[in-house]
């Protein structure tokens, strides 16, 4: 095995490391050296990538001590996570577990205790895994990212960060600040469930749900799925099947199988794949009429 395929101890590459205090000085680092810096935060993934060989900064950029990127805040209308808060951090929040069921749930599935300690949701964001498990809560919510750069600030859906495996938005030069997760309407639920090999591998697909109901009536419906196409998907003719009917089994079991039919499975030679395209098609309606069925009575208080 090619020595640049282990996850060895070592960094065998040389580069410049820069540790900011502020987010102004960040961004300025940042701005100076471009595409050639990379932006280091909880490194539970970067470190890897670089013992690994994967990629090769010339610049490294830490930017955990900057206290700005680390509040998790809210008011009536809106959560705000910082780029660098930490899984583990979101995870005790009890305003985040109380209000934001699924997210919670996902975060809590990620990896073990210390590598939540250490990962931050910024940087799972950023290292945009069509299996991470923090983009489908994050989709059902309606969750928006704030970018910074020297030129001022941009703010835009989660939807649209994420462009590919591995790819996002963010320009050479640009940091991701914040997360910005609106709250939601009385009478919502929500769910977050995961299949995977082991205890701590990777989805082999997971999903979101969200409904709103009034008198078991939904009035507002989001699905997100991960690991069933490029990125983490919105399911949205299973969400429009839903929109003005009751929440009745039947109806949560037809709305799923729409769902397994909206799926984008990789190919089943891709590199990275835990499962057959079949597979996940199958299980997708399965695991979305599952979460569903959570949604549905968390929002009426039977769960």
């Amino acid at each position: 095995m090619s020595l640049n395929l282990i996850n060895t101890r070592i960094l065998s590459s040389t580069f410049e490391y820069f540790e900011p205090s502020s987010v102004e000085e960040a961004i300025d680092i940042l701005g100076r050296y471009k595409e050639h810096a990379a932006v280091l935060a909880g490194g539970t993934d970067l470190l890897v990538r670089m013992k690994q060989k994967r990629i090769e900064p010339k610049y490294l950029v830490n930017i955990k001590r900057i206290a700005k990127l680390k509040t998790i805040e809210q008011n009536s209308d809106l959560l705000r996570i910082g780029a660098t808060a930490t899984m583990l951090e979101i995870q005790r929040n009890k305003f985040v577990k109380e209000n934001f069921l699924g997210l919670h749930e996902a975060i809590a599935s990620i990896g073990s205790v210390q590598i939540r300690n250490m990962g931050t949701l910024g940087g799972n964001l950023c290292r945009a895994s069509p299996a991470g498990d923090s983009p489908p809560p994050l989709l059902v919510l309606g969750a928006k990212v704030k970018l910074l750069d020297s030129m001022g600030s941009r703010i835009l859906p989660v939807e649209e960060f994420i462009k590919g495996p591995g790819k996002t938005v963010i320009k050479p030069g640009e940091i991701l600040a914040e997360i910005q997760v609106p709250t939601q309407p009385h009478g919502t639920g929500m769910s977050f469930l995961k299949i995977k090999r082991a205890g701590m591998d990777l989805a082999k697909i997971n999903a979101a749900a969200l409904l709103t109901l009034e008198d078991n009536v939904v009035q507002s419906c989001r699905i997100a799925l991960g690991s069933v196409a490029p990125t983490a998907i919105r399911v949205r003719k299973a969400e429009e099947s839903l929109n003005g009917v009751k929440a009745t089994d039947e109806m949560l079991g037809e709305a799923a199988q729409t769902a397994s039919e909206e799926v984008r499975p990789y190919a089943e030679s891709h590199r990275h794949r835990r499962s057959t395209a079949q597979y996940r098609i199958d299980v997708s309606r399965v695991l979305v009429r599952r979460a569903l069925e959570l949604a549905r009575d968390r929002s009426s208080g039977r769960r």
